[in-house]
């Protein structure tokens, strides 16, 4: 199997002296994302994705919600890997087949996508913007309200709970909240969306969406495919400890979602629906 951490050896300088050192890697490798009709016999690609290992389960159930492929607990039937035994390991651990409903599996056959997803593409397989958040599509309601010392001890915490991060400085986080400042989840990816996809995925495969009493924290800054992922999964709160980009806000407003920037240091900006952040 494939595992999230790979080692090497590099030449360091440390300060004046130059040492060869084992160093540790955040492994980043494709995933081929696969659909197959539960009416029909044979299964296609979808996407190939770009992704750390780990969760793999949680992260084709996720993306496919966010891309609108799935739109309830019962759209997907199973998750596997191919059972070929003529298949080398290693190929088998970078391929998923979902089996899926049979609206389900028409709504992914009719959706363009990209051939491969980079770590930095969070929706690649969406037609235009406008598919992200649909016209028509209502805005989050949550009576979710959180003080600033709640989202101060955020980025602290989920930093404390990113095992490979602390090992190799290359991974992104996503670390979900609930009202009472509890951890729920946290999944780590090179890439923050996949991350959130993890997130996401795990409480979909459980059937426990929306998540309208929830804090979704990020690492990195916040686009507008982690705010269009938020969204779909319901959480009416989202924090970042970098900026977000100006679609990110305008989605943010439009969904009915509190857009938080800048967390760190004691500090942040609210850039929606700033009636959830309690002013003391």
């Amino acid at each position: 199997m494939v595992k999230p951490i790979e080692r090497t050896l590099v030449v360091a300088r440390e300060g004046d002296r130059q040492v060869e050192r084992e160093d540790a890697l955040a492994v980043e490798e494709p995933l081929e994302i696969r659909i197959r009709r539960a009416d029909s016999g044979g299964a296609r690609t979808f996407v190939t994705t770009m992704r750390t290992p780990g969760n793999d389960e949680e992260l084709v159930a996720g993306l496919l919600f966010a891309e609108g492929v799935l739109l309830s607990r019962e759209d997907l039937l199973r998750l596997e890997r191919p059972a070929d035994p003529r298949i080398d390991p290693e190929v088998r651990a970078n391929v998923m087949i979902a089996t899926l409903s049979p609206d389900a599996g028409a709504r992914g056959e009719k959706l363009e996508r990209a051939t491969v997803m980079g770590s930095a593409c969070g929706v690649c397989g969406k037609t235009s913007i406008e598919n992200v958040i649909p016209d028509g599509a209502p805005p989050l309601v949550s009576s979710l309200r959180i003080p600033p010392e709640f989202l101060f001890t955020l980025p602290g915490r989920l930093r404390e709970s990113q095992s490979v991060f602390s090992k190799t400085g290359g991974l992104h986080a996503a670390g979900l909240f609930d009202a009472g400042g509890h951890l729920q989840a946290l999944r780590e990816d090179i890439g923050r969306h996949n991350a959130t996809d993890k997130v996401v995925g795990s409480f979909f495969l459980r059937d426990a969406l929306p998540l309208s009493n929830s804090v979704l924290m990020v690492s990195g800054r916040a686009g507008f495919e982690i705010v269009q992922k938020a969204y779909s999964a319901g959480i009416p709160v989202l924090a970042s400890v970098s900026a977000p980009s100006s679609l990110a806000v305008e989605l943010a407003e439009a969904g009915g979602l509190t857009l938080i920037g800048f967390l760190r240091e004691r500090r942040y900006n609210v850039y929606s629906h700033p009636s959830r952040v309690l002013p003391e």
